[in-house]
């Protein structure tokens, strides 16, 4: 299972992610991955949380006036303050496919090493308006060969289940799903047969992972073509 905590690191927060891999001893560093606040995204996601600031200037000028207007709720306001602070990354990006839905968006992964580096990888976030008191829904729109992701695309994460905090963000979430590309994890499984290859043999989960990712059959399977 993946593991995670936050600890307190001057005026931000520290999220601090740990997988236990197979095949390594205790004596290894934990991973350490660091959440830092208010770095500028990418011209799109950018160009998105202008329109929804605007949005909530519009609202509060609305409120003064008495005029009615749609609300923007607390949901869209932490989101568009989450996304506002996310790090920005050549490894991954968010579209938003409804520019007026801030709540509904997609994840694209492109992992740069591990066993699924060269694959692109696509998730759905479905964010309801009680967030951040509930997680938001992640699935993979794809059909892949991962321990931790069924054939359906449930993503099995902790911190999506019974580990989530409302202190959490989207940016633990990001790091989370970036992390099961780096060290699938056997031990809390979705998908049992590539848990089995995975914990049996790791040389030929690798090569499954690399037929997979070409759009081939792994145990009599078909599975999408996820290479760039």
């Amino acid at each position: 299972m993946f593991l995670a905590r936050l600890q307190k690191k001057g005026k931000g927060l520290l999220f601090i992610a740990l997988c236990a891999p197979l095949e390594r001893d205790a004596r290894q560093p934990e991973q350490h991955l660091e959440y830092r606040p208010a770095v500028p995204q990418p011209w799109y996601t950018a160009t998105m949380l202008k329109i929804w600031s605007m949005k909530a200037k519009e609202q509060a000028a609305a409120n003064a006036n008495g005029t009615k207007k749609k609300k923007v709720t607390a949901a869209q306001l932490r989101v568009q303050k989450d996304l506002e602070e996310l790090e920005p990354s050549r490894t991954w990006r968010t579209e938003f496919p409804d520019p007026d839905d801030i709540l509904n968006f997609t994840l694209t992964i492109d992992p740069d090493e591990g066993m699924y580096k060269g694959g692109r990888f696509h998730f759905s976030f479905a964010i309801n308006q009680n967030f951040p008191h509930d997680p938001p829904k992640v699935k993979c729109t794809q059909k892949i060969y991962h321990p931790n992701i069924d054939l359906e695309g449930n993503v099995c994460l902790n911190i999506l289940r019974e580990d989530w905090k409302p202190v959490l963000n989207l940016n633990a979430v990001i790091v989370g799903l970036q992390f099961l590309f780096l060290e699938p994890n056997a031990s809390d499984p979705l998908n049992k047969d590539a848990a089995e290859d995975l914990r049996s043999n790791r040389e030929g989960f690798k090569r499954n992972v690399k037929t997979s990712m070409g759009g081939g059959p792994v145990r009599g399977v078909p599975f999408e073509k996820v290479m760039k």
